[in-house]
């Protein structure tokens, strides 16, 4: 069994009441950082963790903490980026509403090591169970003295905010976050100045994701080099994985970094396979931003060697043979499932949200969905998938925050890994409105499927 440290009470009844979870050895963490360490003394055990950014990019945390300005008599912040509007991706949401004062002792620790005094928790907007959830719970943790002035008697004061967000994927990037903080418009800053030079209201900011904060309570408990041996390399500790798509068993589950792809899909105690016995086509690794792969790339690197699943392995072979951890967001898809209509439901996703700051991502991912309808609804010409793929190669690289590169990625691995259905859709624009193309040639390791145009 693999090893539990976010999730391993989840199940116990009352788990979500101040009461059980310091039954459960909750609040540990605060009372040995607030009573026997200093706030640098944190922050070294957290880059001795090895504890890498949870909500994407997969940043060193202990090192971005290090950032952090600290000029004499300026406030300094902690945000907890809880928006999680990645498609794919709910492993925050059932964090937050399972297991809430997981967060909150997190929250603490963190805001201690960085000297924050007033933090905040940024949740998604049409998360409203879960924001109410953590008012609660942070209202039983200030009644009992774990917030507020003088907590424990060790002289820190905190203060700890929920902020409802309006339900805009563009703000889980960091800096439009910040600006929606401060109660304006949405949209990404230019970068310098980083955050934690200028960030909420001008002062110094970290912005860490909920699973990245809440993993700050067992590192604390047992050590950052207890928490370094679990996991490989550089890919330390536990990650919390949304699986989601054509799968026996979806869910979240939190596995030791390191764990054979293949046996997280086809394990029974992950995912049990894929349901009603088909056959693997593809997977979205990291939420919906990421690289699509068909299933022998999944399951194996090009030279035939197992992948796994840490943020190495990953993203062995780039975006030619490979894709990215990303958030966690693990989608898998069957036989049966069409990739153009797949890529393009993706497509009219990052349309809508597009802040329409910068003209590549505004008119780019405005003229990819256009396409891919064209394609998807049978009027595509071939000349369509060269425009497609010239439009996304625009934007990738050439926009504020990385939202467009989110947009082009899928995009262009999905006709990197599967020009062939693209092609089908077009040359067969009837029968593609009624049947789906089935297996690539290559999508399984096991046997090669012939294209049959009848599934």
């Amino acid at each position: 069994m693999s090893r539990k440290l976010l999730l391993e009470h989840i199940n116990v009844p009352g788990i979500n009441t101040l009461e059980v979870y310091r039954q459960k050895g909750g609040y540990r963490a605060v009372e040995k950082a607030l009573k026997t360490l200093t706030p640098e003394e944190v922050v070294e055990e957290v880059k001795k963790s090895g504890l890498r950014g949870r909500g994407g990019a997969g940043f060193p945390t202990g090192m971005k903490w290090s950032f952090l300005a600290k000029p004499e008599g300026v406030a300094r912040y902690l945000v907890c980026n809880a928006d999680e509007s990645e498609p794919g991706t709910f492993k925050d949401r059932y964090l937050m509403t399972y297991i809430p004062h997981a967060l909150i002792e997190g929250m603490i620790v963190s805001s201690f090591a960085l000297g924050a005094k007033v933090s905040y928790i940024y949740v998604r907007g049409e998360m409203m169970p879960q924001i109410r959830i953590l008012e609660k719970a942070i209202a039983e943790a200030k009644a009992a003295g774990w917030l507020g002035k003088n907590i424990l008697g060790t002289g820190y004061d905190l203060e700890l905010y929920v902020q409802p967000g309006g339900g805009a994927y563009i703000c889980g990037e960091e800096t439009a976050l910040l600006e929606s903080l401060e109660g304006k418009r949405g949209n990404p800053r230019i970068k310098p100045p980083f955050p934690a030079i200028a960030g909420l209201y001008g002062c110094p900011t970290v912005v860490n994701n909920v699973e990245s904060i809440a993993a700050v309570v067992p590192i604390i408990n047992d050590g950052g080099e207890e928490y370094a041996k679990i996991g490989i390399g550089r890919s330390t500790g536990t990650k919390l994985i949304s699986a989601s798509g054509n799968l026996v068993k979806p869910g979240v589950y939190e596995i030791e970094l390191g764990l054979p792809v293949e046996e997280f899909i086809y394990s029974d105690e992950y995912c049990g396979g894929i349901a009603n016995g088909k056959k693997l086509k593809a997977t979205v690794a990291g939420g919906s931003s990421v690289p699509i792969l068909p299933a022998n790339l999944t399951l194996k690197y090009a030279n035939g060697e197992p992948r796994l699943m840490s943020y190495e392995s990953l993203s062995e072979g780039g975006f030619a043979t490979g894709t990215m951890m990303g958030s966690g967001g693990f989608i898998a898809f069957d036989e049966d499932q069409c990739i153009v209509r797949n890529t393009w439901n993706f497509a009219r996703f990052y349309h809508h949200e597009s802040c329409g700051q910068c003209s590549p991502c505004r008119e780019g991912t405005g003229w990819m969905e256009k396409i891919l309808h064209k394609i998807e609804h049978g009027h595509g010409t071939i000349e369509d998938v060269d425009l497609l793929w010239d439009v996304q190669r625009k934007i990738e690289g050439n926009t504020i925050c990385p939202l467009g590169d989110a947009a082009a990625w899928p995009v262009a691995s999905a006709i990197r890994h599967f020009r062939d259905e693209f092609e089908w859709h077009i040359k067969e624009p009837i029968k593609s409105q009624s049947q789906n193309y089935g297996l690539a040639n290559y999508a399984t390791p096991i046997e090669k499927a012939p294209v049959t145009e009848e599934k």
